[in-house]
């Protein structure tokens, strides 16, 4: 048996998941984490600054970002799904 069926055996038999993808998933989480923070950062400030035009259109793209992220993640859990659903 070579290393690498062995390892595959040695995952499935223990219900491990594929690491590319967790690590993956993972990170989109900090960063929409972090995403959500500044968004609601910049609501707090433009409640308070005179100059809310620059600040609106960065809250219109960290809101866009964080919308992207979110598709990034269930396209992430689609393919774990999807993995699981055929044996890999």
């Amino acid at each position: 048996m070579s290393i690498k069926k062995f390892i595959k055996n040695v995952q499935s038999s223990l219900g491990l998941g594929d690491y590319k993808v967790e690590g993956k998933k993972k990170a989109v989480k900090e960063l929409l984490k972090k995403l959500l923070d500044r968004k609601r950062e910049l609501k707090k400030a433009i409640e308070k600054a005179s100059d809310k035009k620059n600040l609106q259109e960065e809250l219109e793209i960290v809101s866009l970002e964080i919308k992207k992220g979110k598709e990034i993640l269930s396209k992430l859990y689609a393919k774990k799904i999807k993995g699981s659903k055929n044996g890999k």
